[in-house]
């Protein structure tokens, strides 16, 4: 029986290609520790179904994932995680996550939409990491 660990979604207005938009998701699932060294990533026939995208977008995706050694493609059986990302300490996240979500909160009841609090975040985020490197 397959078990997928992770369930992709497309969002249009990310300003990245689909194919891009499904190597982040795994790169970042493997970074934070939700996905991990032989879990299997979803058959291309459920994601072409679930996303309604054409099946080369998922091909290159998960070509591109195998160039970078993340996966490998098991031909008849599917394609597995074989590599991981260090995201850090998987005990911070948690705590993290936490206040992420306090934050979040805070943010909505302020009167912020969601393109408003990833404006924000994201304009905080590169300015800090400008300040890290000065």
């Amino acid at each position: 029986m397959e078990v997928v660990v992770i369930e992709f979604h497309l969002d249009g207005g990310s300003g990245l290609s689909p194919y891009q938009q499904l190597v982040r998701q795994v790169r970042h699932a493997l970074r934070l520790g939700m996905l991990r060294e032989g879990d299997q990533l979803p058959k291309v026939k459920d994601v072409v179904a679930e996303l309604a995208i054409n099946p080369n977008t998922v091909l290159k995706a998960y070509r591109e994932l195998e160039h970078d050694g993340l996966v490998a493609a098991r031909p008849g059986v599917g394609t597995f995680v074989t590599g991981t990302l260090d995201g850090g300490s998987l005990a911070a996240l948690g705590p993290l996550r936490q206040d992420l979500r306090r934050w979040l909160s805070k943010a909505r009841r302020a009167g912020l939409d969601e393109e408003s609090i990833e404006a924000l975040f994201l304009t905080t985020f590169r300015a800090a990491a400008r300040e890290d490197i000065a």
